[in-house]
């Protein structure tokens, strides 16, 4: 996304996908879906990642689809009941998601990292260190990440880069 550009809208479909992307989809079936030729950076480790421009990481389980997060600056947006999940103040984004939460009976979770989960909606959010700004950073996951302890505790979204990684809390 360049400065002075709208980002892209995507719709969360909780437990399927987010925007044009399905949990279950090959690396091809992400680069089609996003019509790219293929993603720009690829990383190795438990759960492959790919980044793609426009803000989109991708991540794999056995091959599969398994997450998707949306940088907070350049990421597509996703609201959640008419408010924006990416770019905000995590704080208020964090007040934001235990209120939806208390008013519609959904699933709260903290992560090994403080983060926040809406379990039942897939959704999972973030802070990401932008200059010497944090914003809220949405990531899209499937049911058994979330679940699942094991792999709560091994969420594949640390070590990226400084410049538009995952900052872990202080």
């Amino acid at each position: 996304m360049r400065a002075g550009e709208e980002r892209e809208r995507w719709e969360s479909l909780p437990n399927v996908g987010v925007g044009p992307l399905r949990f279950g989809m090959s690396s091809a079936e992400v680069a089609d879906a996003l019509q790219v030729s293929g993603p720009q950076e690829r990383a190795g480790g438990p759960y492959r990642r790919e980044d793609f421009a426009d803000g989109v990481a991708a991540f794999y389980d056995a091959g599969k689809l398994a997450c998707v997060a949306l940088d907070a600056v350049t990421g597509p947006q996703v609201y959640l009941a008419g408010f924006a999940l990416a770019g905000r103040d995590p704080e208020q984004a964090h007040q934001y998601l235990l209120d939806y939460a208390a008013e519609h009976g959904n699933c709260l979770l903290y992560t090994p990292d403080d983060s926040l989960s809406l379990t039942d909606l897939g959704l999972l959010l973030r802070a990401q260190q932008i200059a010497d700004v944090r914003l809220s950073r949405p990531l899209f996951v499937i049911e058994e990440w979330l679940d699942s302890e094991y792999y709560r505790e091994r969420l594949p979204l640390e070590g990226t880069p400084a410049t538009h990684g995952w900052a872990r809390p202080s």
